[in-house]
């Protein structure tokens, strides 16, 4: 199968036919057009619940576990939220469906381990749903390495990257980043730390890239330092992007979208320039 979303993001391998999704929506309208996208874009044929009672039944009837749930934020029968709460009882991935979202909604969703929300404010709000998918059910094939001398930081950024689908490794210092490293060929991903007791983030990026190049491996530097030049010191260095902290969720997720993806245009080109 061969994916391009909306914003770029490219998709190549393994079919997702498999994978069980469930889409807990009472409009019509946007549960046509899902059910459509899916089939078109990734073959997918989702079930659809349209109310609280259904969704239950849908969980209980079958042994095939429910890969991904896409549920609105209110359901027939489950008016205060219950689907949701549900959804994250039973341990099934979710990524919000909703019209509106405020801030207290937002913090309350992302602080139950909601996997995304993708709002109805646009004509292409399916399409993006489609996309937030795709990537859940193909992140597993990427895997990142955390690289902090904080366990509490490592803790974090590896809860993060986990919800989301990702492979995670985790180093507290720059010479077991690079041990892992060796170890790892799979490893497209790196986040490290500035600021770490043996090899700092700089050094560590400078020795990387002496052997392996962006279009092998991506690296994000981040720290807690109010020292605004550091993201251009760690960009010099051969660093492809830099975040302070602390992060927003949202934002953090679409850096290592961005990273990843274009990580995936790079190989697809060279791959096809090779077959020429």
């Amino acid at each position: 199968m061969d994916f391009l979303g909306v914003s770029g993001m490219h998709y190549s391998g393994e079919s997702l036919r498999g994978n069980r999704i469930l889409v807990a929506e009472d409009s019509n309208v946007f549960t046509s057009m899902i059910k459509q996208r899916f089939q078109e874009l990734l073959e997918i044929d989702v079930e659809t619940c349209r109310n609280f009672e259904e969704l239950q039944l849908a969980n209980e009837k079958s042994d095939v576990p429910i890969r991904l749930a896409i549920s609105n934020m209110n359901l027939p029968g489950a008016e205060q939220g219950e689907a949701l709460n549900y959804l994250v009882d039973v341990s099934i991935p979710t990524i919000v469906f909703t019209g509106t979202l405020q801030d207290a909604t937002r913090d309350r969703l992302l602080s139950n381990q909601i996997v995304d929300y993708i709002i109805k404010d646009s004509v292409f709000a399916v399409d993006m749903l489609v996309e937030a998918v795709c990537r859940y059910l193909t992140n597993h094939m990427h895997h990142v390495l955390i690289v902090d001398d904080s366990q509490t930081a490592r803790a974090l950024l590896t809860t993060r990257l986990k919800r989301y689908n990702f492979k995670v490794s985790a180093a507290d210092c720059g010479s077991k980043a690079l041990e892992i490293l060796k170890a790892n060929r799979d490893i497209t991903l790196m986040i490290t730390d500035y600021n770490m007791p043996d090899i700092d983030g700089f050094e560590l990026t400078r020795r990387i890239r002496a052997h392996v190049g962006s279009n092998q491996l991506r690296i994000i530097g981040v720290s807690s330092s109010t020292d605004r030049l550091l993201s251009a010191r760690f960009l010099k260095a051969g660093g492809n992007d830099f975040m302070m902290r602390p992060f927003i969720d949202e934002e953090f997720y679409c850096r290592v979208n961005q990273n990843l993806d274009t990580l995936s245009q790079m190989k697809f080109l060279l791959a096809r320039q090779q077959k020429k």
